[in-house]
C-alpha cells in the first residue's frame, strides 16, 4: 500500500506541474493579447494624429506666460487661444470722425484655429469696411444679408480658406471671426467706421471703447400656457444671443493684461484749439498748426482694459455756434447740421419744481472705484435738491430696495437720511435692472401739478437685456424724463445713450472720481434748467428731405441740435429751418444750403441714424419682417453693418490642408480697469468642485451661472490663464476603428479564465491531498 500511495502522490505532482504550466501559459497569453491591444491602440492614435497636430496641444506646466487655454478631449492637454494686438487711427475733421481699427490675430499654437473676438465700438458707428490681409494682398469684405454672409463664411471655413466675418450683436458691440489661421501665423483684419464728435457746452469730445465689460444676462422666463386644452411651456429669453456677448475674461489676480492697443489721432477741429486733454490715458500732443493736433499715447501702447476719451476746446470766443456740411453721392445730397442754442434764452425763466427718483446700481460689477464714484455722485445730487423738490432713492443688484415708501419732500433731514443710506451701500450680486426701472416709472404716484418728474439712473449698464429696458421706458415713461449717468472705465454706452433718448433726457459719463464734481455739475445745470422742446426741422425752397433723428429729441443747456438729412439732387437750393421752444420763449435759426461746406462720410452717418430711427419704431410696425427689410435696404445701399447685415471677406485660395483639424477658440479679454473679479464671477473654489444649478434659488440663477463660468476659468496652475470647458470648443482628437478594444477584451477574458482555473485547481489539489492522507492513516501510516 505504501507503493500505491507513492504512485498516487507522484501522479498528483505530475498533474500539479501540468496544470501549473497550463495556467502560466494562459496568463502569459492574456498578457500578450492585452499588450498587443494597447500597442495597436497607441499605434493607431499616433498614425492618425500627425506630428504637427500632436504638437498643437500643450500642458499648463509647459506655459511660460499667461495664455487662455481651451481643453481638448485628451486629458491634461490644451489648445492656446489666439492672441490679439490692435492699432487704431482716428481722423477728426470738424464734427465727423473716420476710424480705422487694425486687428492682428496671432496663432501661437502649432495647430489650425478659428478665432472669435468680441469688441466694442461707439454706439453711433457706421461700420462700412472690412479688409483681410493675406501676405501682401488685401481681401475686401462685401456687405451681405446676415444669414447669407454667415453661409459664405462657413463654406469658406470648411474648404480651408481664410475668411473673416464681422457681425453686429448690439449697435456698440461687434464680433469678428477669422477662420483658418495657420500654425504660428498672424492674420491682419482692418475695420473702418464713420462716427460723430460730441459737443456739450464749450467742449468737444469722443470716446473710443477698448473692452467689453462682462454683462449680466437675466435667465430665460418659463411660463405655463394652455394649447387646445393641453398644458405646455413657453420660454421667453430676454437675451437670446447671450452666447455671442459672453467672451472669456482673464482674472487679473493671476495674469498679466493682454490685447495691447496703440492709438494715433489726427485732430483737425475746424477752429483754433485752446487745449486737448485725455481723461484716462497719458498722451503726447504735437501742434501741426493753429487748427490741428496729432495725439499719441505716451506709453506707446496700453492694455485694452478701459475706454479712451479725448476732449478739446476752442480758443475763447472762437467756438463755432453753428455749422452746415454736405456730401453728394449717388445723385443725392446729404446734410449734417449742428446749432448750439444760446444759453441766454433760458436765463429769465423760473426754475421748475422737480420730483426726482434716483436709481443706483450696487451690483457686483460696480465694486471698487465705480461704486465710490456712483455714491459720491448721488450724494452730491441729493445735496443739491431744494426744499420744495420731492425725491426718492432706489437701489438694486439682484434684489431691490425703495428707500422711502413714497416721494418725500427734500427737507434737510430727509436729504441727510438718504445720503447716509447711499453711503452705506456695498456692491455685490447680479444686475436685475428691469424691476428697479419699473419701480421708478410706475410706483411713485402721479406727477404733481406744475412739477417735472425726472428719473436719474447711475449704472455701468453691464447688462445684455437692453431691449426690455428700452421697451419699458417707451411704454411707461409717461411725463417723466430719464437721465443716465454712466459709471466706470467701460460703461455700456449703447444703453446710456438710447435710454436717455427714449426717455427724452440726456446722458453723462463719469470714468474717474476726479470727474465727479465737474460732470455732475453739468448734469445739475441741465436738470435744474427748463428743457428746449418742440424742436423740428423743415426745408424752405427745397424738396422735402428725410431728416434724422425723427422725432427730434429734447435738448438741455449747452447741447447742440445735431441732425442729418437726405435730399434728392446734387445741388439743392433753399434753406434749412430749425425751430423750438426754450421754456416759454420761441427759438429759430435758418441756414443756407448752398453755403454748406464740403464734408466726407455724412451719407454714412445719415444711414446709421436712419437705421436707429427704424429700430426705435419697432413697436409701431406689426410685422418684424417688414422692419428687417427696411433696415436691410438702407444698410445694403450704404454698405453698412447692421443687425440684419454683415461684412464677409474670403480668400479664394485654400490654405488649410485637407484633413487638418480646425479648433474654434475665443480671444480672451481683460477685466475692465477697476472691476473686482471676485465680485463679478465669485471667488474661485476648488477647480474640481461641482455646481448643481437645480439647487439654486430663482433670484441667484444668473449669479450662479457667472460663478459656474468662473469655475471653468480656474486654471490648474497659476501660470495658466484659464480653462473654458465648453463642448463646442473642445478639440476632437482623431479616432480610428481598430481591433485594439477587442484584443484587450480577449486578454482580460483569458486572464479571468486563468484565475478561475487556478482557484479551482487549488481547491481540487486540497481535496486529493486530504484523501491520500486519510488513506495513509487507515493503512497505518
Amino acid at each position: 500500500m505504501f507503493l500505491d500511495d507513492e504512485i498516487a502522490e507522484s501522479r498528483t505532482r505530475r498533474n500539479e506541474a501540468r496544470w501549473g504550466m497550463y495556467l502560466a501559459l494562459a496568463a502569459l497569453a492574456a498578457c500578450i493579447v492585452m499588450i498587443l491591444g494597447l500597442m495597436t491602440q497607441a499605434s493607431a492614435q499616433t498614425a492618425n494624429a500627425r506630428p504637427e497636430q500632436m504638437a498643437g496641444y500643450v500642458r499648463p506646466d509647459d506655459m511660460g506666460t499667461g495664455a487662455l487655454l481651451f481643453p481638448s478631449k485628451e486629458p491634461g492637454y490644451f489648445v492656446e487661444a489666439p492672441r490679439l494686438a490692435t492699432d487704431v487711427q482716428i481722423d477728426v475733421n470738424g464734427p465727423v470722425m473716420r476710424t480705422r481699427v487694425t486687428q492682428r490675430f496671432q496663432n501661437p499654437s502649432k495647430g489650425w484655429v478659428e478665432g472669435t473676438y468680441v469688441f466694442p465700438l461707439p454706439d453711433d458707428s457706421a461700420v462700412d469696411t472690412l479688409k483681410m490681409q493675406i501676405g501682401d494682398r488685401f481681401i475686401e469684405g462685401q456687405i451681405k444679408p446676415r444669414q447669407a454672409a454667415k453661409e459664405i463664411y462657413e463654406q469658406a471655413k470648411a474648404e480651408g480658406k481664410k475668411a473673416a466675418l464681422l457681425e453686429q450683436q448690439r449697435p456698440n458691440l461687434f464680433t469678428n471671426q477669422v477662420a483658418n489661421i495657420g500654425p504660428g501665423e498672424t492674420v491682419v483684419v482692418q475695420i473702418e467706421y464713420q462716427s460723430g464728435v460730441r459737443q456739450s457746452n464749450d467742449a468737444f469730445s469722443f470716446r473710443f471703447p477698448m473692452v467689453v465689460a462682462p454683462r449680466y444676462n437675466p435667465q430665460p422666463i418659463v411660463q405655463t400656457v394652455d394649447l387646445d386644452s393641453r398644458s405646455g411651456y413657453a420660454v421667453s429669453d430676454p437675451v437670446p444671443d447671450r452666447q455671442k456677448i459672453e467672451p472669456p475674461v482673464l482674472d487679473p489676480r493671476e495674469n498679466a493684461k493682454i490685447n495691447p492697443v496703440t492709438l494715433t489721432i489726427n485732430l483737425k477741429a475746424g477752429f483754433p484749439i485752446a487745449e486737448v486733454t485725455s481723461a484716462f490715458h497719458e498722451i503726447d500732443t504735437a501742434t501741426i498748426d493753429q487748427l490741428s493736433r496729432r495725439i499719441t499715447l505716451k506709453a506707446g501702447s496700453v492694455p485694452a482694459d478701459k475706454d479712451f476719451e479725448l476732449s478739446w476746446k476752442a480758443v475763447e470766443g472762437k467756438s463755432p455756434y453753428a455749422g452746415l456740411f454736405r456730401e453728394t453721392i449717388g445723385g443725392k445730397t446729404y446734410l449734417l447740421s449742428f446749432v448750439t442754442p444760446p444759453a441766454t434764452a433760458t436765463e429769465t425763466d423760473k426754475p421748475v419744481r422737480r420730483e426726482v427718483v434716483f436709481v443706483i446700481d450696487n451690483s457686483g460689477s460696480m465694486s471698487g472705484p465705480s461704486m465710490e464714484q456712483a455714491k459720491e455722485s448721488l450724494a452730491l445730487a441729493i445735496s443739491r435738491l431744494k426744499p420744495e423738490d420731492r425725491f426718492n432713492v432706489i437701489r438694486f443688484d439682484d434684489t431691490m430696495t425703495v428707500h422711502f415708501p413714497d416721494l418725500v419732500e427734500a427737507t434737510p433731514d430727509k436729504r441727510e437720511n438718504a445720503i447716509a443710506f447711499v453711503r452705506g451701500l456695498t456692491a455685490d450680486g447680479g444686475t436685475e435692472m428691469l424691476p428697479a426701472l419699473e419701480a421708478a416709472l410706475r410706483t411713485q404716484g402721479p406727477v404733481a401739478s406744475g412739477a417735472l418728474r425726472q428719473v436719474v439712473f447711475l449704472t455701468d449698464g453691464a447688462i445684455g437685456n437692453e431691449g426690455q429696458l428700452f421697451e419699458e421706458i417707451q411704454t411707461n415713461r409717461g411725463d417723466a424724463r430719464v437721465f443716465t449717468v454712466g459709471i466706470g472705465s467701460a460703461p455700456n454706452s449703447h444703453f446710456m445713450t438710447k435710454a436717455a433718448e427714449y426717455g427724452r433726457g440726456t446722458f453723462t459719463l463719469i470714468g474717474s472720481e476726479s470727474q465727479v464734481a465737474a460732470r455732475m455739475g453739468e448734469l445739475f445745470t441741465k436738470l435744474e434748467s427748463p428743457v428746449m422742446t418742440d424742436i423740428s426741422a423743415t426745408f424752405e425752397g427745397a424738396a422735402t428731405g428725410d431728416i434724422t433723428p425723427n422725432p427730434m429729441p429734447d435738448l438741455y443747456r449747452g447741447e447742440p441740435v445735431v441732425l442729418t438729412a437726405e435730399l434728392d439732387g446734387i445741388a439743392p437750393e433753399g434753406k434749412l429751418r430749425i425751430v423750438g421752444k426754450a421754456g416759454d420763449q420761441p427759438w429759430r435759426v435758418e441756414m443756407d444750403i448752398a453755403k454748406a461746406a464740403n464734408g466726407e462720410g455724412i451719407a454714412k452717418l445719415w444711414a446709421r441714424r436712419k437705421i436707429d430711427d427704424l429700430e426705435a419704431s419697432a413697436s409701431a410696425i406689426a410685422d418684424p419682417a417688414t422692419l428687417d427689410r427696411q433696415i436691410e435696404t438702407v444698410a445694403l445701399a450704404h454698405h453698412l453693418v447692421s443687425r440684419v447685415t454683415s461684412l464677409v471677406a474670403v480668400d479664394a485660395t485654400p490654405s488649410r490642408p485637407a484633413g487638418e483639424n480646425l479648433t474654434a477658440t475665443d480671444v480672451p479679454l481683460n477685466l475692465p480697469a477697476g472691476w473686482d473679479f471676485g465680485k463679478v464671477f465669485g471667488e474661485k473654489p476648488n477647480a474640481t468642485d461641482k455646481v448643481d444649478e437645480r439647487e439654486a434659488s430663482a433670484e441667484s440663477q444668473t449669479k450662479l451661472a457667472m460663478l459656474t463660468a468662473d469655475r471653468m476659468l480656474a486654471a490648474p496652475t497659476a501660470r495658466a490663464a484659464g480653462l473654458i470647458a465648453e463642448a463646442n470648443n473642445q478639440v476632437n482628437l482623431p479616432q480610428t476603428a481598430t481591433e485594439a478594444d477587442k484584443q484587450i477584451l480577449i486578454g482580460l477574458m483569458l486572464l479571468a479564465f486563468a484565475l478561475v482555473a487556478g482557484s479551482t485547481f487549488v481547491f481540487w489539489r486540497g481535496q486529493i491531498v486530504a484523501l491520500v492522507t486519510s488513506g495513509g492513516r487507515r493503512h497505518g501510516r
